[in-house]
C-alpha cells in the first residue's frame, strides 16, 4: 500500500477555486473522481491522519499514486464535469448505481416495418421505445394481455413472424383478435403502426383521451343499433379500465414525479425510486450500493444522504438521458420529470437543479415533500427501501465484509505484499483435443468485472490431436502479458526520450489519443490457471521470459482444491470453511462456464459449417443465405422442399441435396 504523504501536493500549489479532481494508481487507471467548492481544502482532507478517514476512503488514498485537478469556473460546470469522467474512467472506488437486469422492461421495436411490442430485459437499443421498469414479469404480461383486446400489437418473434407469412394462416393470437394478424396482410402496415402508436399513447399516460374515444365509439354504434360493435367496445373499455386499476393513483391528476429515497447502514446503501406519471406510479426500481466512503462530503454536509442524493441524482438522470438520446426513443422530458422529491437536499441543491432543467429543456423542481400526499408516497418509498437493504442483508449476510476477509486471507496465506484486488484466471476447455479454447475472467474487489472478460482459441493444439492443457496455458499467458510487456517497454522508452527533451513522459498503458487506458494495459495482482503444478509452472515461466515480475500466480486443482504454487513441491491447502478458498473456488468456476459457453458455441458452429458442407456445389454465399432466412440449421431440417427453394439461389436439386445432408447429419 502507498503511502499518501508520497503524493501529495504541497499545500500552496492547490488552487482554491471549485473544480473536478481525480486519483490515480500506479497503473494511471483512475480510480475516483470527486469535485469540490474549494479544491484546496478538499484535497487536504484526503492528506490527514489516515486513521481518521472512513475505512473505503482509507483503501482508496493507499492504492492511489497521484491525483490531479481540473478548475472550473461554476459549480455546474464542476456538476457536469464530475458526471462526464464517472461515465468515462468508471472509477471504482466512486459509487456505482448499476441499472439492475433483472428488471423487466416493455418494449415497442419501432424500427421494424410492423412494430412488436415484447418483455426484455437488457442494454437499450436504438429504434425501440421502452416502458417501465417494472417489479415483475407476470405484471407486465397481465397488462399486456388486458390491452392485446383493444390494441392488437404484434408480438412475435421475427421468425413466427416469417413462417406465418409463408404458410398464409396467423398464429392463435391472430384467430382469437388478441393480434391483428400483419402476417397474413390482415392490417396494412401502416394500419399497424397506427395501432402500435395508439398502444404506445396508453402506456404514456394519455389515457383518458383513448378511453373516451371507445367510450364515444360505443355509443354511435348503439345508435346506429350495432349491439355487438357496442357490447365488444364496452368489454374494450372495462379491459382498459382493469388496465389502469394496476397502476394505483397516488398523486392528483397531471403529477410528474420521480420520487427517491434511501436506507443506510455503515457500508451499504439501499435506494428506491418510484416513477409516477399523470399522478400513476408507472415504475419502480432500486439499487443497493457499497457507499463511497467518501466522509469527506458527509463532514462538510453535514448529512452523508445529501452526498449520497447528490451522486445518484447526477449518475441516475445523466446516464437515462444518455440512454434516451442514444436509442431515439424518448425525449429528455420523458425521462427528467417536472418534480423530483428526495429526502434531503443536497449540498449544491441550485447547481443540481439547475442541472436537471437542462438536461429536461425546462424547468425542474428539486425539493424534499413535507405534508400530504407526496409526504405519504415518499414514506411508502422509505419503506421499500428498508425492506430492500433488509433483504439484501439477508442474502448477502456481511458480503462486503467477507469479501475483504477472503481477500486478506489470500494475501496472508499466499504471502502476498498486498490484497489481490484485481484477480485473472485462466481455463482451458475442449472435447478430446478439438475446438480447444480458454477463457480469461477478471474479479476486481472480489466481484466479477463482466466487461473485461476475455476468450481465446487456442492456436498450438497438439499434433495427435490429444489436448495439451499445459501448452494451452502457456499460449494463453503469453497472449495475455505481451500486449503488457509491449506497453510497458514503449512507456520506458518514451520516459528515456523525456530525460533528453523538456517534454512531458508518456503514461504507461495510456492512449495518448483518448487518455483513457488501453485494454489490458496493467498487470493483476493474482493471476490464478485452472490447475497442478505442471499448469503453474508452465505460466510462470512464460512471465520470466516476458520479464513480468509483479504478477503472483498459483493453480487450483480441482481434485482436493489445493493451492498449487510454482516451484513449489507441497500446495497451499486453504481451510474448507475458509472465505478465501470460497473466493478463489467462485473465480475458477466462473472461468469454468465462460470457457463452456465460448466452447459449446464454437463448436456449434463447426457442426452447422460442417454439416452443409457435404453438399456438393453449395458455396459460403447461400449457406448464409440459408441459415438466415431459417435461423437456424434445426429450422432448416425440418424445412420441405418447396420451402427451402424460395431462398434466392436455391433450386430444387439443391434444396434435396440440402435435406439429404441435414438428415444423415
Amino acid at each position: 500500500m502507498a503511502d499518501p504523504a508520497t503524493y501529495r501536493p504541497a499545500p500552496g500549489t492547490i488552487p482554491v477555486e471549485p473544480g473536478v479532481y481525480k486519483f490515480r494508481d500506479v497503473h494511471k487507471r483512475v480510480i475516483y473522481v470527486g469535485k469540490a467548492k474549494s479544491l484546496r481544502s478538499r484535497l487536504n482532507s484526503y492528506f490527514a491522519d489516515v486513521s481518521s478517514l472512513h475505512p473505503r476512503t482509507r483503501q482508496m488514498v493507499t492504492t492511489a499514486a497521484s491525483v490531479e485537478w481540473t478548475v472550473v469556473s461554476t459549480e455546474v460546470e464542476a456538476l457536469q464535469l464530475e458526471y462526464n469522467w464517472i461515465k468515462e474512467f468508471d472509477p471504482r472506488f466512486n459509487v456505482r448505481y448499476r441499472d439492475d437486469k433483472s428488471y423487466p422492461v416493455l418494449a415497442v421495436s419501432l424500427d421494424e416495418e410492423y412494430p412488436r411490442v415484447f418483455v426484455y430485459r437488457g442494454a437499450r437499443k436504438k429504434g425501440v421505445r421502452y416502458f417501465g421498469p417494472y417489479a415483475h414479469a407476470w405484471a407486465i404480461r397481465e397488462t399486456l394481455d388486458l390491452l392485446l383486446r383493444v390494441f392488437p400489437v404484434r408480438t412475435c418473434s421475427n421468425g413466427v413472424f416469417k413462417r406465418h407469412s409463408q404458410i398464409g394462416r396467423p398464429c392463435l393470437l391472430g384467430y382469437i383478435d388478441k393480434c391483428s394478424a400483419p402476417c397474413i396482410g390482415r392490417v396494412t402496415a401502416s394500419e399497424h403502426r397506427k395501432i402500435v402508436d395508439d398502444f404506445c399513447d396508453f402506456l404514456a399516460g394519455k389515457t383518458d383521451r383513448l378511453v373516451k374515444q371507445i367510450e364515444r365509439r360505443m355509443m354511435d354504434a348503439a345508435d346506429e343499433l350495432d349491439f355487438e360493435l357496442a357490447a365488444r367496445l364496452r368489454d374494450d373499455v372495462q379491459a382498459l379500465k382493469r388496465a389502469l386499476e394496476k397502476q394505483a393513483v397516488v398523486l392528483g391528476t397531471g403529477t410528474d414525479a420521480d420520487v427517491i429515497d434511501f436506507a443506510l447502514d455503515e457500508l451499504e446503501a439501499a435506494v428506491q425510486i418510484f416513477h409516477v406519471r399523470d399522478g400513476r406510479v408507472r415504475g419502480q426500481r432500486g439499487w443497493v450500493v457499497d457507499k463511497s466512503g467518501d466522509a469527506i462530503d458527509a463532514v462538510e454536509s453535514g448529512s452523508e444522504l445529501a452526498a449520497l442524493v447528490e451522486q445518484f441524482l447526477t449518475q441516475f438522470y445523466g446516464e437515462q438521458t444518455s440512454l434516451a438520446v442514444q436509442t431515439g426513443g424518448e425525449q429528455s422530458a420523458a425521462v427528467v420529470p417536472r418534480e423530483v422529491l428526495v429526502p434531503a437536499l443536497p449540498n449544491d441543491a441550485e447547481q443540481v437543479q439547475q442541472w436537471l432543467s437542462n438536461l429536461r429543456g425546462s424547468a425542474v423542481q428539486l425539493r424534499v415533500p413535507q405534508r400530504g400526499d407526496k409526504k405519504a408516497l415518499a414514506e411508502t418509498v422509505q419503506r421499500n427501501a428498508k425492506e430492500a437493504l433488509q433483504q439484501h442483508k439477508l442474502k448477502r449476510a456481511g458480503d462486503l465484509t467477507a469479501r475483504s476477509a477472503a481477500l486478506q486471507g489470500i494475501q496472508d496465506a499466499l504471502d502476498l505484499d498486498s490484497a489481490p484486488l484485481r484477480i485473472e484466471c485462466v481455463d482451458i476447455s475442449h472435447v478430446q483435443g478439438t475446438d480447444v479454447v480458454a477463457s480469461l475472467v477478471v474479479f476486481e474487489d472480489g466481484l466479477a468485472r463482466k466487461s473485461e472478460y476475455r476468450h481465446y482459441a487456442i492456436k498450438e493444439a497438439a499434433g495427435d490431436g490429444r489436448s495439451d492443457d499445459v501448452a494451452s496455458i502457456r499460449e494463453v499467458t503469453r497472449r495475455r502479458f505481451a500486449k503488457l510487456r509491449r506497453d510497458l517497454d514503449a512507456a520506458e522508452a518514451a520516459e528515456l526520450e523525456s530525460d533528453s527533451d523538456t517534454s512531458e513522459p508518456g503514461l504507461p498503458g495510456i492512449d495518448p489519443t483518448t487518455g483513457r487506458p488501453r485494454r489490458f494495459s496493467y498487470p493483476p495482482n493474482l493471476y490464478v490457471v485452472d490447475g497442478g503444478a505442471p499448469q503453474v509452472n508452465a505460466a510462470a515461466e512464460v512471465l520470466d521470459e516476458l520479464g513480468i515480475t509483479d504478477v503472483a500466480v498459483i493453480g487450483l486443482a480441482k481434485r482436493l482444491e489445493e493451492v498449487w504454487v510454482p516451484n513449489e513441491p507441497d500446495p497451499v491447502i486453504m481451510p474448507r470453511t475458509s472465505e478465501s478458498l470460497y473466493l478463489l473456488q467462485r473465480v475458477r468456476d466462473e472461468a469454468h462456464r465462460f470457457a463452456i459457453t465460448f466452447h459449446r458455441s464454437k463448436r456449434s458452429r463447426r457442426m452447422t459449417a460442417s454439416a452443409l458442407d457435404a453438399v456438393p456445389g453449395l458455396g459460403a454465399a447461400r449457406k448464409t443465405a440459408l441459415v438466415t432466412h431459417f435461423g437456424s440449421v434445426a429450422k432448416l431440417k425440418e424445412a420441405s422442399v418447396e420451402q427451402i427453394i424460395e431462398v434466392p439461389g436455391i433450386g430444387v436439386a439443391t434444396a434435396n441435396a440440402v435435406l439429404e445432408a441435414l438428415r444423415t447429419e
